[in-house]
C-alpha cells in the first residue's frame, strides 16, 4: 500500500559535471567540483528555507504559518559520548554536535512521542541555511536532512537528496551527489530523521544501514533520530547517545509567551494558572506537543477543562480539532464533521491494523485508504487536521498515472494510537481469551494501552492482563490503572499489595507522571501498612537534607516520603561522586523508614568515611540494618563488594567464604529482568 518516490528526469541544461575527467588539468577539475558543491549547498539550503518558513504546530489551524525559529523553545537535553557510561546536562541544543559528539561518528537522538525530535531537526537545518550566529554548523559544507518517513524504496542516499531535497529543474544529477559526499575534503553532516517510521528499517541493506555500519561514508558525521523503542541495532559502542526530556515549567512558560499569547499578559496568567492548578496535566505536558496543542487550543476555544488522565487530554484535544473545524461549515457540513466525530469505526480498524503487525505501516496511498474509510469518514478527517496529505514521487510509476502521487498519514503518531486503541477496547470485549497485542512493543505504543484503559473501565481489567504479561509490564500497568480509575487512591488494596511485592523503579527516562504516580502508590501502601518489597532508584541522583525527611529525585523535582513499610533501598547511578553531606542525608532518610533492612550504593563514588551521623548510625545499628553495596571509595577506584561499619562509619570491603554470597547481595539483583536497561 505504499507509494515511494521515483527518480525524476533531469533538465537539459548544459552543465559540467563533477567527474568530466577530460578537463584539461586539477586545478580545472578541483573548481568545477567547488562549482558544483556550491550550487548543491545553495539548493538545499532553499528547500530548508522553504520548509523552515512553513511550520504549522496545529494542525487544524492552517491559515497560520510560523517560522521554525519562532516556535522552537529548548527541551531538556542529557547525553553521553560514545564509551562513557553516566549521563551529562547539556546546556543548549547547538552543542549536540560539538560537546555531545566527542569522538562518536554516529550520534542517536531519542525521545519520546511529541519531545519535539522533528522540530529539533527543522531548526538545526534553519541554522545552517540562515548562517545562525554561533551556530556549530558554521564550518559545514552540507547537511542533509532526510526524513527516513518519506524515502521507502528508495536506494541510495544519492536518489534520496535529488528526488527529496532539490529542485526539479536541478542540473546536479545523483552521481554528482555521490562524489560530493565521498569527498573527505568537505564537511558533511547527515541527518536522518524518524527511523522509528523508516519502512525499510528491516530490509537487509538498506542504504541507512549501510552508513551505520561503516560500509559506506565512513568518515560522514551522521545523527540519527528515533523514538527510545526503536533504537538500531548495528550501531557500536563508540556510538554518542542523547535524550530528549522534554518541558519543565520555564520552557513551558517561554513557549505560551513566545508563540501562544505574544504579550497578553492576562492570557498567559490563565494559560499558566491552567497548569499550576492541575499537576496531572502540567505532568503531561512534559511532552512539547501536548504543551503546545493544549495551550493553542484552550486560548482559541478559552476553555480550560479539568484534565486527569491522558484519555481526558485526549478526548479534550479531538474536541477542540472538531470545534474548530465546525466554524465556517454549512449545516450539511456541520451535520457530516458531528456524525464523524463519533462514528470511526473504519478508521480505528485501520489504525489499529497498521500497529498491529509485525512491522508498522503508517502511511497509506489516498486512494487506498479513500476506499477503506468511504469519502465522508475520510473527508472529516482531513479537515479536522487528523489526517496530513503529502505530494510523493513514486517508485517505478506507469506513464498514464504520472511521477506523482498523494500520500496519507496521521498527524502524529499519538493520533494513530488513539484511534487504534479504540479497536483494542473492541476486540478484548469481543476475544477477551485472545492475545491481541502480540506484536505491540509497550515502550513504543504505551499510549495506545492506556487510552484503552480509560475508554472502557470494562475492558481495562484485561487490557492491563495483556500490559502485565510485556516487559516492564507491572510498571506500565499502574498507568493503565490510573486512566482506569482515575485516582491513584482508587486502587484496590489487593493490586497495590501485588504491585509493591516487586521491586518498584524510579529510573532516569521515567515521565513526571509515571514517577508521581509511583510514589503516590508507594504512599497509598505505606500508609496501609502494606510492605514494600524493594525500591531501587536508577540514575535518579536522589538527594536528601540533613533531616532526611525526604529523597529527592532531581530531574523531577518530585520527593520520595518517609515509607514506614520500605524493606530495601537501592540507589544506582553510574560514576556518581557522592560527599559526605548528601550520604549522610541519605542514611538519615533510611533511619526514618522503620522498616527498611537493606540499603545499597551501585557505581557510585563515596566518602571512605561516614561523619558527622553517629546518632543515624546507632539507630541502623540497633535496627541490624545492612548498608552497603558495589562502589569505589576516595581511597579506592576500584569498584568491590563494601559495606559500611555501623561502628566506626568506615566503608569496608566485604569478603566472602568459599565464594558464597550473602541474600542480600542476590536480592540486590532483583531487577525484574531490567539489570540492563540503563536507558529507559
Amino acid at each position: 500500500m505504499h507509494s515511494w518516490l521515483v527518480a525524476r528526469p533531469k533538465a537539459h541544461l548544459d552543465v559540467t559535471r563533477v567527474d568530466q575527467a577530460h578537463l584539461a588539468s586539477p586545478i580545472e577539475r578541483r573548481q568545477k567540483t567547488v562549482d558544483v558543491a556550491d550550487l548543491l549547498a545553495r539548493q538545499l539550503k532553499e528547500t530548508y528555507r522553504i520548509r523552515c518558513n512553513n511550520v504549522q504546530p496545529i494542525p487544524y489551524i492552517r491559515d497560520k504559518s510560523f517560522s521554525v525559529d519562532q516556535v522552537f523553545t529548548e527541551v531538556g537535553i542529557q547525553y553521553k559520548s560514545g564509551g562513557n557510561d553516566s549521563w551529562r546536562t547539556l546546556s543548549g541544543y547547538r552543542d549536540i554536535l560539538t560537546e555531545a559528539k566527542g569522538d562518536s561518528r554516529i550520534q542517536i537522538i531519542e525521545g519520546e512521542p511529541g519531545y519535539g525530535k522533528s522540530t529539533l531537526a527543522l531548526q538545526l537545518a534553519y541554522d545552517w541555511c540562515n548562517n545562525v550566529l554561533n551556530s556549530t554548523l558554521g564550518q559545514t559544507d552540507f547537511l542533509v536532512v532526510l526524513n527516513l518517513r518519506e524515502i521507502g524504496g528508495t536506494k541510495s542516499i544519492a536518489e534520496a537528496i535529488v528526488n527529496l531535497l532539490l529542485p526539479e529543474d536541478s542540473p546536479i544529477t545523483e552521481t554528482d551527489v555521490e562524489l560530493l559526499l565521498q569527498n573527505e575534503d568537505l564537511k558533511t553532516i547527515i541527518l536522518f530523521d524518524s527511523f522509528d517510521e523508516y519502512p525499510d528499517q528491516h530490509s537487509e541493506g538498506n542504504f541507512v544501514a549501510k552508513i551505520l555500519e561503516g560500509k559506506i561514508l565512513r568518515h560522514t558525521h551522521v545523527v540519527l533520530i528515533t523514538r527510545p523503542s526503536c533504537e538500531p541495532t548495528i550501531c557500536t559502542p563508540n556510538t554518542g547517545k542523547i535524550k530528549l526530556t522534554g518541558f519543565d515549567e520555564s520552557a513551558r512558560e517561554k513557549y505560551v509567551r513566545k508563540v501562544v499569547t505574544k504579550g497578553d499578559e492576562q492570557a498567559t496568567q490563565r494559560l499558566l494558572q491552567a497548569f499550576k492548578s492541575n499537576p496531572i496535566l502540567r505532568d503531561i505536558c512534559q511532552a512539547p506537543l501536548f504543551t503546545v496543542i493544549y495551550a493553542h487550543a484552550a486560548h482559541e476555544e478559552q476553555v480550560f477543562e479539568e484534565i486527569g488522565s491522558v484519555t481526558e487530554f485526549f478526548k479534550y484535544i479531538l474536541k477542540c480539532f472538531h470545534s474548530h473545524a465546525l466554524k465556517k461549515k454549512s449545516k450539511r457540513e456541520q451535520g457530516e464533521l458531528k456524525r464523524y466525530a463519533v462514528d470511526h469505526a473504519n478508521l480505528d480498524r485501520i489504525a489499529y491494523e497498521s500497529l498491529a503487525g509485525e512491522y508498522q505501516q503508517l502511511i497509506w496511498k489516498r486512494e487506498d485508504l479513500v476506499q477503506e474509510l468511504g469519502d465522508g469518514l475520510y473527508r472529516a478527517c482531513a479537515v479536522t487536521g487528523i489526517l496530513i496529505e503529502e505530494r510523493v514521487l513514486n517508485h517505478n510509476f506507469e506513464l498514464e498515472d504520472g511521477p506523482y502521487s498523494i500520500q496519507v498519514r496521521f498527524y502524529h503518531k499519538l493520533l494513530c494510537e488513539w484511534f487504534a486503541s479504540h479497536h483494542l477496547v473492541k476486540l478484548v470485549k469481543d476475544h477477551p481469551s485472545h492475545d491481541h497485542t502480540v506484536n505491540m512493543d509497550l515502550y513504543d505504543l504505551q499510549c495506545l494501552f492506556r487510552f484503552a484503559c480509560g475508554l472502557d473501565p470494562n475492558a481495562a481489567s484485561e487490557v492491563i492482563r495483556l500490559v502485565k504479561r510485556k516487559k516492564d509490564g507491572d510498571r506500565f500497568a499502574l498507568l493503565c490503572t490510573l486512566e482506569q480509575r482515575g485516582h491513584v487512591a482508587d486502587i484496590g488494596l489487593d493490586e497495590v499489595r501485588d504491585l509493591v511485592s516487586r521491586t518498584v523503579w524510579f529510573k532516569f527516562m521515567d515521565s513526571r507522571l509515571l514517577q508521581r504516580t509511583t510514589i503516590q502508590l508507594l504512599e497509598l501502601a505505606s500508609g496501609n501498612e502494606i510492605p514494600i518489597a524493594q525500591v531501587w532508584i536508577d540514575h535518579c541522583s536522589p538527594v536528601a537534607d540533613q533531616s532526611g525527611s525526604s529523597l529527592a529525585l532531581r530531574r523531577s523535582q518530585l520527593s520520595l516520603p518517609i515509607l514506614s513499610t520500605l524493606q530495601k533501598l537501592v540507589i544506582g547511578d553510574d560514576d556518581r561522586r557522592m560527599g559526605n553531606t548528601e550520604v549522610v542525608g541519605i542514611l538519615n532518610y533510611t533511619a526514618q523508614c522503620a522498616a527498611v533492612k537493606e540499603l545499597w550504593f551501585l557505581f557510585q563514588t563515596l566518602p571512605d568515611r561516614v561523619q558527622g551521623a553517629e546518632s543515624t548510625l546507632s539507630t541502623l545499628r540497633s535496627r541490624n540494618v545492612s548498608v552497603g553495596g558495589d562502589m569505589k571509595t576516595e581511597s579506592s577506584s576500584v569498584d568491590c563488594d563494601r559495606y559500611l561499619d555501623l561502628n566506626s562509619g568506615v566503608w569496608e570491603e566485604r569478603y566472602y567464604e568459599d565464594s558464597e554470597e550473602t541474600d542480600g547481595d542476590e536480592d540486590s539483583q532483583d531487577t525484574d529482568g531490567d539489570e540492563d536497561s540503563d536507558d529507559d
